[in-house]
């Protein structure tokens, strides 16, 4: 349910890049004194699966979701998505295989400042081979455009904190990727704008994408069918 807008994603582009299954075995995280963080014996996520990953403030909810992603360099044991063996890889590697399969959604927005709404949701772009930056521009701006946010040209900080949000999922969605990490995506927008960004985060794991999505808010919570929930950094039974 879209409350009367378009889909976020065009016809040609629903079918994603890479729908790929989540294996995670052995993971420690430590902290800089080498005190472990985290300890997940083994987590499983299949391929097309949305689940919400809750908890208290401080129990690890975030530090597992960067580490699937490959972004902990303390994160030891075994971290695969589908036939990828992520946390075999050299840096280089991991950048690629996230650049191309996974849309990340960071809590704190990780926007350039002085950059355009477009400009920031188009930042792959940048990244990608010369052939497909068109493809990645046009859709960072259909996205924010579903999203209620005209690409007009103004820098990233002369928007609400709800904006920049929506303009953080637009950099995810916009290569419609097959992993989509979402680490409180909810948490700066108002009821009606978050419900129906949950709407279309949900929408797009009903069409074959792997949904995990770090959330405090109950209603996320309500309507994503698995919970995988984190205590005192490890997965409760």
């Amino acid at each position: 349910m879209h409350h009367g807008r378009l889909p976020l994603l065009s016809q040609n582009q629903r079918i994603a890049k890479v729908t790929q299954a989540l294996s995670v075995t052995n993971l420690v995280v430590t902290s800089d004194r080498g005190r472990p963080i985290l300890t997940v014996p083994q987590l499983d996520v299949a391929a097309g699966e949305a689940a919400v990953i809750t908890g208290p403030s401080g129990a690890g909810k975030s530090t597992l979701l960067y580490s699937i992603a490959g972004l902990v360099t303390a994160a030891k044991g075994k971290i695969r998505w589908g036939e990828t063996r992520l946390s075999e890889l050299g840096d280089a590697r991991r950048t690629a295989f996230r650049r191309e399969n996974i849309g990340f959604v960071f809590q704190d927005h990780m926007l350039f400042e002085e950059l355009s709404a477009l400009d920031n949701a188009a930042l792959s772009a940048a990244y990608a081979p010369r052939h497909e930056r068109a493809s990645l521009r046009a859709g960072a701006e259909r996205v924010l455009d579903q999203l209620g946010l005209a690409a007009d040209g103004r820098g990233t900080h002369t928007y609400s904190g709800g904006e920049r949000q929506r303009i953080a999922v637009a950099r995810a969605l916009a290569g419609d990727p097959g992993i989509i990490l979402a680490d409180e995506p909810t948490a700066s927008l108002d009821r009606e704008t978050a419900d129906r960004l949950t709407d279309d985060l949900l929408d797009l794991a009903a069409r074959g994408r792997t949904l995990l999505i770090v959330s405090h808010d109950p209603v996320v919570q309500a309507r994503i069918g698995r919970r995988i929930e984190v205590l005192d950094g490890a997965l409760a039974a």
